[in-house]
């Protein structure tokens, strides 16, 4: 029933804007929420897809839209235009061929946070660790030589 409710709205080019909201704004609920902005007279065939997930401050027990999130996302809103990491205009067409979803997540790419890795530094540290090793496995069997003839 549901995939019937997203189908209508999309092929009757209704919905204009979907924003994924912070988890843990409302009060009673810590899931993160979706705004669907619906309009009858839009002039284009597209959803703008704004991804807000990470707009906001954590305040005591509970997450809050600053004026200056706030402000971001009317702009994006208002411009309707791609925003790298943030917001995606795509035509409904595009989103009938996935099915009619309408989930933020599935339009707008997250940001790649992972640190990058130098792999020839990275075996470097591996191999001088390795040798520190032996170094030290060295010196603990000299040491256990050593107390084995003190006993002898």
């Amino acid at each position: 029933a549901e995939q019937k409710i997203r189908k209508y709205l999309v092929d009757n080019n209704y919905i204009d804007t979907v924003i994924q909201l912070p988890p843990d704004l409302f009060f009673g609920t810590t899931i993160a929420t979706c705004v669907i902005v619906l309009k009858k007279s839009k002039s284009d065939n597209a959803i703008l897809f704004i991804d807000a997930s990470n707009e906001f401050e954590r305040r005591g027990n509970k997450n809050t839209l600053t004026t200056a999130n706030q402000q971001r996302i009317y702009d994006t809103f208002v411009a309707r235009a791609d925003v790298a990491h943030f917001a995606k205009l795509v035509s409904n067409p595009d989103i009938a061929e996935n099915g009619c979803n309408i989930a933020v997540s599935s339009y707008v790419e997250q940001e790649n946070t992972e640190e990058a890795i130098d792999i020839v530094a990275l075996n470097a540290e591996i191999a001088r660790i390795v040798a520190r090793q032996s170094e030290l496995r060295t010196a603990i069997d000299a040491i256990v030589a050593d107390l084995e003839g003190a006993q002898a």
